[in-house]
């Protein structure tokens, strides 16, 4: 499946595929904040894609990655099972259970979580 962009939960959000490259950079960040600029408000990225040092918050790569989609007054939601990072960093819990409470980054287990959470967004 391509990155494409789907109606989930009345909002327009571009779903990464789950084979598709991993982020690695500050600019693969900012590719995906472009595809999203066909239409979406949301990008939905699979947790796996994600460069591990995005959940090592000492490198600053999760701060930068997040920032470009604040910048761009985008939705960024990274879907998937985040436990192990999780267990061993409670600076990344702290992370997630602050993003979760906003409205600029949230982390979710699966595309039917995000979507329970965009339709209460309402």
């Amino acid at each position: 499946m391509p990155d494409e962009i789907q109606q989930r939960g009345g909002v327009p959000v571009l779903v990464c595929d789950p084979a598709g490259p991993s982020i690695t950079s500050e600019q693969d960040a900012i590719d995906l904040i472009g595809a999203a600029f066909l239409g979406a408000e949301a990008v939905a990225v699979p947790a796996h894609r994600l460069d591990a040092r995005f959940f090592t918050l000492g490198t600053r790569f999760a701060g930068e990655v997040m920032q470009k989609f604040v910048n761009y007054r985008l939705l960024l939601v990274v879907v998937g099972d985040i436990s192990g990072p999780l267990a061993a960093s409670s600076a990344l819990r702290d992370l997630v259970r602050e993003s979760n409470q906003g409205g600029h980054v949230w982390f979710v287990p699966d595309l039917d979580a995000l979507d329970a959470r965009l339709h209460s967004r309402g």
